[in-house]
């Protein structure tokens, strides 16, 4: 049943449908072929779908939305410019500290792309970067949106595996911010030898007004984060909260929210998480079909018959993650495999949250890779650079992340020590 179902999904994504009708054709066809009750496909979108934490994902994204408009994106660049600008290849660091702290409000990759992408690129091309170079750093600092709390991808996840959502959240500090300490010096090796950027040094009285100027838009994520790891709030309240204080901030402190486009800002964030949701009800009928097939213990005999290591089937898992996050939408494939690897990598001993954090690191690296992701493409967009001058210009960054997922895997404590600091 289970290659039934995932021969049919992937003709049908290879056409050109949708991965969420792709996927619910596939199901269905699956559920009538093979016998099993077909009542069971409502009731089990419903139950997937019936869930308080999942409303975080279209206020997360929300917040986004609004902070790109209202100017809160540009405050976080100025901000991260006024410290860094001063070193050798300064605006790359710019780069990566502002797609950070942006992904610590929206949770979201692509709209690091949309809304900062612009202002990186053009600022680093007028300091003399390389277009190309601009570009390819800024799709790749665009993933750690995806890991950094409170990542929109992450909770999926953490849902999916059924673990705790502020564990998740918290192990995918670890990850973000080694990956931004290795970026920050490989881009600071590559603009030192390349002559890339302007050296600007400002006075302790300009970077303190600078960042009093841009404190509003810099305590966003810290609110965020310390309502969540507090226990103040669940995630889903911060993501409320996070709506409203960048709505505060966009109107009252900055007064460049847009009111008369914010109706299409809730329009456009309902459909954007309505096709990430469409994905999860559909999932969850393929997910009892690959339990009811008894995919998951016929995965962990084949796994467990090459090693009994923890860290060695991590690290395969990790190949298998890059691979197929290259090929599919992160979404569907979180939804996919979870219910199919994750027993194997708890069986030989892996933590889950380690799992739930590892597997999102992994696939969101497929963002920005070759042929499907869609923050290359968003990047390509943006910056009016074709998209093999952005791959070209990307290996270097390509081979640190995927040597990156391979210590990862055999190193939980680099997630675990922040699970065990903030929650």
């Amino acid at each position: 049943m289970s290659v039934f179902l995932l021969i049919v999904f992937f003709i049908l994504s290879f056409l050109g449908i949708p991965l969420a009708i792709s996927l619910g054709l596939a199901s269905i066809g699956t559920v009538v072929l093979y016998g099993l009750p077909i009542t069971i496909i409502a009731r089990l979108m419903y139950t997937s779908m019936n869930s308080f934490l999942l409303v975080a994902v279209p206020l997360f994204i929300l917040a986004g939305t609004v902070m790109e408009k209202g100017g809160v994106a540009d405050r976080i660049f100025a901000a991260a410019k006024s410290y860094v600008g001063r070193f050798r290849g300064g605006l790359g660091m710019v780069n990566i500290i502002a797609s950070f702290i942006f992904g610590g409000i929206s949770g979201s990759s692509v709209a690091d792309v949309g809304s900062l992408g612009p202002l990186e690129i053009k600022a680093m091309t007028d300091e003399g970067y390389d277009k190309s170079y601009s570009a390819a750093l800024t799709m790749v600092t665009s993933t750690l949106s995806s890991v950094v709390p409170p990542s929109i991808l992450m909770i999926i996840a953490a849902v999916a595996a059924s673990q705790s959502v502020g564990a998740c959240l918290a192990g995918g500090f670890g990850p973000a911010l080694t990956i931004s300490g290795i970026f920050m010096i490989q881009n600071y090796l590559i603009a030192r030898r390349r002559g890339f950027g302007i050296r600007v040094k400002r006075s302790f009285r300009e970077i303190v007004g600078i960042v009093v100027g841009s404190l509003p838009a810099l305590f966003s994520p810290i609110i965020i984060l310390f309502g969540m790891f507090s226990g103040f709030v669940t995630p889903t309240e911060a993501a409320a909260i996070a709506v409203l204080y960048t709505l505060l901030v966009s109107s009252v402190v900055y007064k460049k929210m847009p009111w008369k486009d914010f109706p299409r800002m809730v329009i456009s964030a309902g459909i954007t998480s309505g096709t990430i949701l469409l994905v999860a009800m559909t999932a969850s009928v393929a997910t009892y079909i690959f339990a009811v097939d008894q995919l998951p213990m016929k995965v962990s005999a084949l796994m467990l018959g090459l090693s009994q290591s923890p860290a060695l089937i991590m690290v395969l898992m990790g190949f298998i993650f890059i691979i197929v996050g290259m090929f599919l939408d992160i979404t569907a494939a979180i939804l996919l495999l979870t219910p199919v690897l994750m027993p194997t990598a708890v069986q030989v001993g892996v933590n889950p949250v380690h799992f739930v954090v590892f597997m999102v690191t992994a696939l969101s690296i497929g963002l920005s890779t070759p042929p499907v992701g869609v923050c290359l493409f968003a990047t390509s967009l943006v910056s009016h650079t074709s998209i093999e001058k952005i791959v070209k210009a990307s290996w270097p960054f390509y081979v640190t992340m995927f040597l990156f997922i391979g210590v990862f895997a055999m190193t939980p404590q680099i997630s675990l020590i922040f699970v065990r600091l903030f929650t």
